[in-house]
């Protein structure tokens, strides 16, 4: 395995310890946890979330967020910030499967987010009938 990027290159922000669970997941899997910011807006009102989310975006240079929910506070500041900062891409509802993607590959653009979010969808699935494993 290549040596881990150093450099933040997303925020991960949600309710109470869920960005920090999946950044920890992204680290113990691959080495990379250290691409992501985690950000809860635990016990914040809206305002101090938004505070927290663009100092996190300030102090990273980080033009990407994902965020757990749609109508959640970390994703309602993170849309409304789109609007002052020219080229953020929020992704809603992210998974583990969508940030492991996303840590293996060198870059933040438009492409590298939109493989990730293709790698989180197709790892969604229903499974109604237990199959024979191992």
């Amino acid at each position: 395995m290549s040596s881990p990027p150093s450099t933040v290159r997303a925020i991960v922000a949600g309710h109470a310890t869920f960005a920090a669970g999946l950044v920890s997941a992204v680290d113990a899997i691959t080495g990379r946890g250290g691409v992501f910011r985690a950000v809860s807006g635990a016990g914040l009102a809206a305002a101090d979330v938004a505070a927290l989310l663009a100092s996190a975006l300030d102090e990273t240079g980080a033009m990407v967020v994902f965020t757990d929910l749609p109508g959640g506070s970390a994703t309602l500041a993170a849309r409304r910030m789109q609007r002052e900062r020219a080229g953020l891409t929020v992704v809603i509802g992210v998974n583990l499967p969508t940030l492991l993607e996303f840590a293996m590959r060198e870059g933040a653009a438009k492409d590298d987010v939109a493989a990730a979010v293709d790698r989180g969808r197709e790892n969604i699935r229903i499974v109604d009938t237990p199959s024979n494993v191992g």
